[in-house]
C-alpha cells in the first residue's frame, strides 16, 4: 500500500457515486481513511441528556433533520514499519438490523487494492458491533492471515463478558445486537487477541491508548512520525461534541466519564494542532480542533488530491 496507488481510484462501481477513501501521510506513516457507509439513527442519540429545544436548535443551525440523520462510519488503514494495520472493522452485515447502506468495508478495501491477507494487525477502539462486524462477515476470517494480531484493551474484553447497559439510550434491538456481536467476535477470534492494559505500540509510531468512557476499554490510536501527528479517536468524539462536549451520546456506557474523556482529548488536540479522525465524523473526517470559548470548534482539512 502506498499513498500514490491508493489515492487514485480504480474505475468506480456504478453504485459508488461519492468518494469512499482518502489518503493522508503522517511523516513516514501512510494512512487511508475508508468509509464503511452510513448508519441512520435517531437524533436523540446525539444528546439524550440535553434540553430537547436546545438540541432542536443545534440541529437546525447545522441544517440537519430533527428526527434522524446518517452517521458516518469511518475505518482507517495504516502502513508503518512493514506492517499493515486495520483500525476498526466496520459494521459488517447484520440481517436483523436492515442497514443496507452500512457495512461497505470489505468491498471498499478491495476497491482500494488492499488484500485482506496483507493485513498484519487489527486494532479495535472497542467492541461495539460497528467496529468489529466486518470481521464477522461470512468468508472474511478465512481470507485473513493465520498469524493476524488483534489488539484490544483487556478491560474491553472483560466488559463484554457481562456488559452493563444501565446508562445507555439506544434504539430497540441494539443492546441485543451489540451483545451478540461482541460474544461471537470474542469466541471466533480469541486465539488471535493481543490484550493490553493501558498503552501499547503496535508498530513504529502507532500507539493505542485506553481512554475508557464510551466503553470501559475504549481506546484511541495516536500516530506520530517526523514531527507529524494524527489521532484516530474512535467514538470519543462525535459531531455535536465540539459545540457541546457535555452532551451524552446514547451509545456511551459511562456517559459522565465519556464527557470527561472527550474534553481532555479535545483540549489536548487543540493544544498540539495535530490531525483528528474519528469514526462518526463526516467522511473523510480529517481535520483539527480549535478552542472556541468554553467549547471547541472543528476545522476540517482542505481536501488534497
Amino acid at each position: 500500500m502506498t499513498v500514490d496507488n491508493i489515492s487514485h481510484p480504480r474505475k468506480p462501481a456504478k453504485d459508488e457515486l461519492v468518494p469512499s477513501r482518502y489518503a493522508v501521510r503522517v511523516g513516514e506513516i501512510e494512512v487511508l481513511v475508508i468509509s464503511d457507509g452510513v448508519l441512520p439513527l435517531p437524533t436523540t442519540m446525539l444528546a439524550h441528556n440535553a434540553d430537547p429545544t436546545v438540541r432542536a436548535a443545534w440541529l437546525n443551525d447545522m441544517f440537519l433533520p430533527q428526527d434522524a440523520f446518517d452517521w458516518s462510519l469511518n475505518v482507517v488503514v495504516v502502513h508503518s514499519g512493514g506492517q499493515t494495520i486495520l483500525i476498526d472493522a466496520g459494521l459488517g452485515l447484520d440481517p436483523n438490523l436492515n442497514l443496507p447502506r452500512a457495512g461497505q468495508l470489505i468491498k471498499r478495501l478491495e476497491a482500494a487494492g488492499i488484500d485482506l491477507a496483507a493485513v498484519t494487525d487489527v486494532v479495535l477502539t472497542h467492541m461495539h458491533m460497528d467496529h468489529v462486524g466486518g470481521l464477522l462477515v461470512d468468508g472474511v476470517k478465512e481470507r485473513l492471515r493465520p498469524d493476524l494480531r488483534i489488539h484490544v484493551a483487556a478491560a474491553e474484553v472483560k466488559f463484554w463478558e457481562a456488559p452493563d447497559f444501565t446508562y445507555v439510550s439506544m434504539p430497540p434491538g441494539f443492546p441485543d445486537a451489540l451483545r451478540a456481536a461482541a460474544k461471537r467476535f470474542a469466541e471466533e477470534y480469541r486465539s488471535q487477541l493481543r490484550l493490553f492494559d493501558e498503552e501499547y505500540e503496535v508498530a513504529p509510531g502507532v500507539i493505542v491508548r485506553r481512554t475508557g468512557g464510551h466503553t470501559p476499554g475504549h481506546s484511541v490510536v495516536r500516530l506520530a512520525s517526523g514531527g507529524d501527528r494524527l489521532t484516530f479517536a474512535g467514538d470519543a468524539v462525535f459531531t455535536v461534541g465540539f459545540d457541546h462536549p457535555d452532551w451524552h451520546n446514547g451509545f456511551e456506557h459511562d456517559p459522565e466519564e465519556a464527557a470527561r474523556v472527550r474534553v481532555r482529548l479535545l483540549t489536548e488536540l487543540a493544544a498540539t494542532g495535530e490531525q483528528l479522525v474519528a469514526t462518526h465524523l463526516p467522511f473523510p473526517s480529517v481535520g483539527r480542533v480549535a478552542v472556541d470559548g468554553d467549547a471547541f470548534r472543528w476545522v476540517p482539512a482542505f481536501w488534497d488530491y
